[in-house]
């Protein structure tokens, strides 16, 4: 059975944090996504930072991601391809906007399954009900403060619940089919064969084996020539690229760090395993905070604006300087805004100043870790400015590690780790600063 290509349109770019040696692509015209789809490894990720937007913003990416994807299909004459929308495992983001943006796109599924496991954060689904492991504890995931987002926020850990509320009622909650764990270790491939009509399916995973044996279904029905869209989180790609070992093992990342030299840390997610990774990482020795005050931003003139940025990178460099990390973070506070669209605008605003931090680091810097989704995708595609980058493999579990490329103008073949805001334990930043500050003295 030939393996078919793995499209991944990644709505922030911690997708990847399960597998290796692939690229990642930050812009999508036809060439780049031929880039992709030439690749020698069997999957690649179109980064398209959808959760950073507004619902019809991420409808038309999506659906202008497709349509040249079409395009690079044709003329690399590539036919054999899975296409994943992959998203948060906490069932955070746009869905149906982006699978529906897809199906009408690439058009003719007989199926879409919902298969939000994640195993390296804590995240599984039993009897179609989503769990996260909190304290030890698995609880429903409508229980916990993701399902309070003040952008994606749902009433629903039960899956088929779940659909009908995030599609309105156009598909009903007894209409999803569900896939039970004793089918799914029993197998399925009968029952994916009668799929058809872009059905709803919702699937069970307690473990990775669990992926692994209903990845080799979907795998060897849709050699058959069925047509399936995935929306999932990241330990289903796990599964369906089948990839050996990393070349570099997780404590020896190191071995990346630019002339063992000092790095630095941006930190934008908010939520509240992020702020007690950062109190944590902020007691390490070789490390000095930076806060920014992100609620002056809201009303802040350009002038404003200009001495922030000054400021901050001014201390920086100082830090840098003295031989240490400058941790450069966002200030804690929640802030509360009129609406969706205003808080989708302020986050845009703090980005902007993010990026220009980062555009404005020292270029002796030895490595770079990225704290968040969005400020991770972010740091790729604007920080940096890159078109492609290849991950090497995962420092933390969930957390992966890209290289830029050598011809870099400012930071050639610098490690950069992107960390989701929601994975780790208390000590998780912690740890990867640690590991790569091994050789430093």
């Amino acid at each position: 059975m030939a393996q078919p290509k793995i499209i991944v349109i990644d709505d922030d770019p911690t997708g990847s944090q399960t597998v290796h040696s692939c690229l990642l692509l930050t812009k999508w015209n036809v060439p780049t996504l031929k880039v992709g789809l030439l690749d020698t490894a069997p999957i690649f990720f179109i980064l398209s930072n959808t959760r950073a937007m507004a619902p019809q913003q991420a409808g038309e990416i999506t659906r202008e991601i497709c349509h040249n994807l079409k395009i690079a299909l044709a003329e690399t004459g590539i036919a054999n391809f899975i296409v994943v929308s992959r998203s948060d495992s906490t069932l955070r983001g746009h869905y149906p906007v982006e699978t529906d943006a897809i199906a009408q796109e690439l058009g003719d599924f007989d199926a879409h399954f919902l298969v939000p496991a994640f195993f390296e954060g804590g995240r599984f689904t039993r009897d179609s009900i989503h769990y996260l492991v909190v304290k030890g504890i698995p609880t429903p995931v409508h229980e916990t403060e993701f399902a309070r987002d003040s952008v994606f926020g749902y009433s629903h850990s039960y899956l088929p619940d779940y659909v009908a509320e995030k599609t309105k009622g156009r598909i009903k909650s007894d209409r999803v089919t569900r896939f039970l764990l004793a089918e799914i270790r029993q197998g399925i491939q009968p029952q994916l064969k009668d799929l058809t009509g872009n059905q709803c399916c919702v699937v069970d995973a307690e473990t990775q084996a669990d992926m692994d044996r209903f990845a080799q279904d979907i795998l060897a029905v849709a050699a058959t020539g069925k047509k399936f869209l995935f929306r999932s989180a990241a330990s289903l790609l796990t599964s369906l690229a089948n990839l050996p070992p990393q070349p570099v093992a997780a404590d020896r990342m190191f071995e990346y760090v630019k002339n063992g030299k000092p790095g630095a840390v941006i930190v934008g997610s908010h939520v509240q395993k992020t702020t007690e990774q950062l109190q944590n990482l902020l007691q390490e020795s070789g490390v000095v905070g930076v806060e920014i005050e992100v609620a002056s931003l809201i009303e802040a003139s350009a002038t404003k604006r200009t001495d922030l940025l000054t400021e901050t990178l001014a201390k920086v460099t100082e830090i840098h300087h003295q031989g240490k990390t400058p941790v450069v973070y966002t200030s804690r506070k929640e802030l509360s805004f009129p609406d969706v669209e205003t808080r989708l605008q302020f986050g845009v605003a703090v980005s902007s100043l993010l990026m220009d931090i980062v555009q404005g680091l020292p270029s002796e810097i030895g490595f770079l870790i990225s704290k968040g989704g969005i400020t991770s995708n972010d740091v790729l595609s604007t920080g940096l400015a890159l078109t492609t980058a290849r991950i090497v493999g995962q420092i933390l579990a969930g957390c992966s590690i890209v290289l830029t490329p050598p011809d870099h103008p400012q930071f050639p073949n610098l490690p950069v780790v992107l960390f989701p805001g929601n994975v780790g334990d208390a000590q998780g930043l912690a740890t990867v600063y640690k590991r790569l500050s091994f050789d430093i003295k």
